[in-house]
């Protein structure tokens, strides 16, 4: 252990440097009176006045060299909006990679402009804008210095872009209203970044912090922002109603919906925003992935509700993804995943000067067996030193007259200065339960980590801990009565004078999870994995093989399938996996992975296929497969899970998806038809269709179809 230890201090100190700051590093909004025609075409007299920066550099793939493609940014505002111009030249236009014209597309695969803003000045949160050269937009909230990062904030900003022989230009409005800041300055000085991707070359520019082990998220390595000293008050109440009509139509019965309700968003101060929800309804979700579970503890299935989403990352405590305190889903979710009625809900999110607060309460209506029940979530959380923070998290639920809490304390000591401009955390998190009925003071969860996540070598270290009573009824456990012990270490080599081709190798000798139960301390799990070889390659490909050795201790039998029953003891098993992807930027790309080898008494292979064809930057076709072939003594079978995803957009304000699966564990398909219209930024209209089958018998039988309309609108007073 002493010389393990030794090695990864002795990497750390070789792959030591100082931060990259280019200069300038400050940019200067210019105000203006004259009003701006958002076309893309930086053609007003404000822009050729107003002064631009082009000082970016790169990233990758030759970190430290100057943009291949000359790029520049100007900033200009008038009372109510912040305006970034964007100068994206380019010899080859032709060649741009820009095939997504939906809100919120994925940016990872396009040729891009980000710009990330730190309102609060404060080194560690900010709002990311994003837009390609379609004019498609997302955006996101950073939380943490780049930890925490919901990319299912939305807010209201517009962009227009325009494609010349020249390159790719842009101009991006973003009302100040969208944006939380002090108002009590006389002049706003505000972090920010820029970054231009060239997917063709896979190019990445930054204007700050382009250090490989820095990001565009890392905001303690952004520039400056100055200049702003003409912005009106910008508090204001936002109204948000929706209306809602359709049927739901069974065999021999047709049952009509219509249902209201909306939003009110009330900014309290200006950096801390109050949200009332009445009646609420989330009839636009999409359904969620379907999974085949072959293993003896519960399928986790992510929040898809935008409510929930947007603020999720406030009620994080770092406890991981095994123990989670508070996990939305519970909200209006029964165990079957149908839906239980929402009455109505508060929720208060933002920063007051060096503390972030998060409150949510949302009442539930009663259905079936289901009681009327209260959750109120209540989350604290206190900057320190430059990074760090120390929180609390209180999650509790209210129903029969009986009170349940998860409720704890957390703290993480960050820096992305270790050694110059290397990465480290270090956090520690308890939580304990409390019930009105009784009191079990062995009712606590914890967990102690260790993380080096930097680009050559990462390493991580964790210990947790969920006691044999520990039940949060507001959260989720993906294990029950556990210890893990886990460490991780990953060297990530980048070749400079041979194998070219070779964007960066991985080479992993240690990645290991070991579960005992909690109460006995006998073997739960164990999963060790070695990496002999991966790499990713400069064109984007992807390829790693691994060998693992696993096992697993049945306290009792184990039914894996119906009528096949592993008995209990302990089983240790080897294990092969090989997983490969084509760059998923490419007009055809395919993603594969194949895992085989012993499988308790007996054998097993998994294959997984993902085939995505972006036929033009108004369609996108995507299939996937996952087969599993189980060979036991007990019993042999087979598992399939089968769905495709067609994505459509006519502009990017209109777009949708028709999406499809199948797995052979349910015997059900469903689908589900989405489209969105965006008629004004700040609304929404959409129309659904969801329908289901049972395919249990000789042919497909209907079970139900859903058809809904809804319309979200924005009123601001």
């Amino acid at each position: 252990m002493k010389g393990l230890f030794f090695v990864i201090g002795l990497l750390m100190i070789v792959e030591c440097s100082m931060a990259q700051v280019s200069l300038p590093n400050t940019i200067y909004a210019k105000y203006t009176d004259d009003a701006i025609q958002l076309d893309g075409r930086l053609n007003e007299p404000m822009w050729e006045n107003a002064v631009r920066i082009s000082n970016f550099t790169q990233r990758e793939l030759n970190v430290g060299e100057p943009a291949t493609e000359k790029t520049e940014v100007a900033i200009v505002y008038t009372a109510n909006t912040l305006y970034i111009g964007f100068w994206g030249f380019d010899r080859e236009p032709d060649n741009l990679v820009a095939r997504e014209m939906k809100r919120d597309f994925n940016w990872g695969v396009e040729d891009n402009f980000e710009v990330i803003i730190d309102t609060y000045d404060d080194d560690r949160n900010g709002f990311l804008f994003v837009i390609n050269p379609n004019g498609a937009r997302a955006d996101a909230q950073i939380l943490n210095n780049g930890r925490s990062f919901n990319k299912f904030w939305n807010g209201v900003w517009d962009t227009r872009t325009a494609i010349t022989n020249e390159g790719w230009f842009a101009e991006i409005a973003i009302p100040f209203s969208t944006l939380k800041f002090k108002t009590n300055l006389d002049q706003q000085v505000w972090g920010i970044n820029f970054e231009r991707n060239i997917r063709r070359k896979r190019e990445q520019l930054l204007w700050q912090g382009w250090s490989r082990d820095s990001e565009l998220e890392l905001l303690n390595r952004a520039g400056t922002l100055t200049d702003l000293d003409s912005i009106k008050s910008k508090n204001f109440i936002e109204i948000k109603p929706y209306s809602i009509g359709g049927a739901e139509l069974t065999p021999g019965k047709s049952e009509g919906q219509l249902n209201a309700g909306g939003d009110i968003n009330y900014l309290i101060t200006p950096t801390l925003r109050m949200n009332l929800t009445i009646n609420t309804d989330f009839a636009q979700v999409e359904a969620d992935r379907q999974q085949i579970n072959l293993t003896r503890f519960p399928l986790f299935f992510p929040e898809q509700r935008e409510f929930f989403l947007e603020g999720q990352d406030y009620f994080d405590m770092g406890m991981g993804n095994r123990i989670i305190p508070f996990y939305s889903r519970r909200i209006g979710l029964a165990e079957d995943r149908t839906r239980v009625p929402l009455i109505a809900g508060a929720r208060i999110l933002g920063k007051m000067k060096n503390t972030t607060l998060g409150a949510l309460s949302m009442q539930t209506a009663s259905r079936d067996s289901i009681p009327s029940t209260n959750y109120t979530v209540v989350s604290w959380r206190q900057d320190v030193l430059k990074q760090s923070s120390i929180g609390i998290l209180s999650a509790n639920k209210y129903e029969n007259e009986r009170w349940h809490s998860t409720t704890g304390g957390y703290g993480l000591y960050s820096t992305s200065e270790l050694f110059g401009d290397k990465n480290l955390n270090i956090g520690a998190s308890f939580t304990q339960n409390f019930n009105s009925d009784n009191f079990d003071a062995r009712a606590n969860a914890h967990r102690i980590y260790l993380s080096y996540p930097n680009d050559k070598v990462e390493f991580d270290m964790a210990w947790q801990r969920s006691a044999t009573p520990f039940n949060p009824e507001v959260g989720f456990l993906r294990r029950e009565n556990f210890q893990e012990f886990y460490a991780e270490l990953e060297w990530k080599p980048r070749p400079k004078n041979h194998l070219k081709w070779i964007r960066q190798f991985s080479f992993k000798g240690l990645d290991m999870n070991y579960f005992i139960f909690d109460d006995t301390g006998d073997l739960q799990s164990f999963f060790y994995e070695i990496r002999p070889l991966g790499f990713e390659t400069r064109s984007g490909e992807f390829f790693e093989f691994n060998l693992q050795r696993r096992a697993e201790g049945l306290r009792e039998p184990f039914e894996i399938s119906e009528g096949i029953v592993i008995p209990e003891g302990e089983y240790w098993y080897n294990r092969l996996e090989i997983q490969a992807a084509t760059f998923s930027g490419r007009n055809l790309a395919l993603d594969t992975y194949f895992n085989w080898g012993n499988f308790f008494t007996g054998k097993s292979t998994e294959t997984t296929y993902e085939l995505s064809w972006r036929a033009s930057r108004y369609l996108k076709i995507g299939a996937n497969f996952e087969k599993n072939w189980i060979d036991l003594p007990e019993g042999s079978f087979e598992t399939y899970l089968v769905g495709n995803r067609f994505e459509y957009a006519l502009n990017p304000n209109l777009f949708g998806s028709l999406f499809s699966q199948w797995n052979s564990e349910d015997e059900e398909a469903i689908f589900n038809f989405r489209l969105q219209w965006i008629p004004i930024i700040g609304a929404d209209f959409f129309f659904i269709v969801n329908q289901a089958y049972d395919t249990s018998g000789n042919s497909w039988t209907l079970e139900r179809t859903t058809i809904l309309g809804k319309l979200i609108w924005r009123f601001v007073i």
